[in-house]
């Protein structure tokens, strides 16, 4: 195990990382998706939802982490993950409870999502890098755990929001464990609030690098929602000289995954921008 540990410190740190920054943008989507329902949420019903993203992400990195590790050192790897989490969560944590904060009660919680992410959804039987019924199912099934701890069990459009945080996430842990750069962009261009880009984990090297000054950034990619009298246009678009960079597949690959990202958030944008709640978001005419 204390191989394991080493041999892959880089991966659980960076994977621990990301479920915890995963987690907890995930649970902002929600409640901003359902505003009016996350004011009637308490600190232990956010908490709940946190855990219900967690031990979701458990079980994905599980599925992945069987592709790229030997069998014989997953499982190791897969409690060596766990422990990394329990401090990367008391971490995050200390700021607001203090350096007092029981790491034995956050190891038991953490133990405790885990064993309740096997029970649950170890049942699924899919390929994770694939398309599947059984994949789809599972998502579903997600989706409406966690619209019951909101308190909105059936709420469709919540079921939707979470199902695109956890997929958004895939990608990402596939990354990591294959050892491939970050999904991150390499030139630090500036992320659009949407769950897929506030889901990419950090660089590895993006701490000890200085900030980049205003002004330095380069916007890669663009998406942009406009209003004009009924009806709502997304686009989106490349930098030219990025655009260039790429090659015929890489820009079929990019194009495929931008029409998905554009029709989502057009969609959502449309939902919103036409609501008696955010009339102001229709007269400013943009996403």
């Amino acid at each position: 195990m204390a191989t394991a540990k080493t041999e892959y410190q880089q991966q659980l740190r960076t994977l621990a990382e990301l479920m915890i920054a995963v987690s907890g943008e995930s649970v902002s989507v929600m409640k901003k998706t359902a505003p009016a329902q996350a004011l009637k949420l308490k600190r232990q019903d956010e908490w709940g939802l946190y855990l219900e993203f967690m031990k979701l992400l458990f079980n994905l990195t599980d599925r992945v982490s069987a592709l790229y590790l030997p069998l014989k050192g997953q499982p190791h790897f897969m409690d060596n993950l766990e422990d990394a989490v329990t401090l990367q969560l008391k971490n995050a944590l200390e700021p607001a409870f203090g350096s007092g904060a029981d790491q034995m009660e956050i190891m038991l919680t953490v133990g405790a999502a885990v064993a309740d992410s096997r029970r649950v959804y170890e049942r699924y039987q899919f390929l994770v890098t694939e398309n599947h019924p059984a994949k789809d199912d599972m998502l579903k099934d997600f989706g409406d755990r966690i619209a019951n701890v909101m308190g909105i069990a059936g709420n469709t459009q919540i079921s939707s929001a979470a199902t695109l945080c956890a997929s958004a996430a895939i990608p990402a842990i596939i990354a990591i464990l294959a050892g491939d750069p970050s999904p991150a962009t390499a030139s630090g261009t500036a992320r659009a609030s949407t769950p897929e880009t506030m889901l990419v984990p950090p660089s590895p090297t993006a701490a000890s690098k200085p900030p980049t000054p205003t002004g330095t950034e380069i916007k890669l990619v663009s998406v942009v929602s406009t209003v004009a009298g009924e009806e709502v246009e997304t686009r989106w678009g490349l930098h030219p000289r990025f655009r260039q960079d790429l090659s015929p597949e890489d820009m079929q690959q990019l194009a495929t995954l931008m029409n998905r990202v554009a029709k989502i958030l057009g969609e959502r944008y449309a939902s919103v921008a036409f609501s008696d709640q955010w009339t102001s978001w229709h007269k400013a005419g943009h996403a």
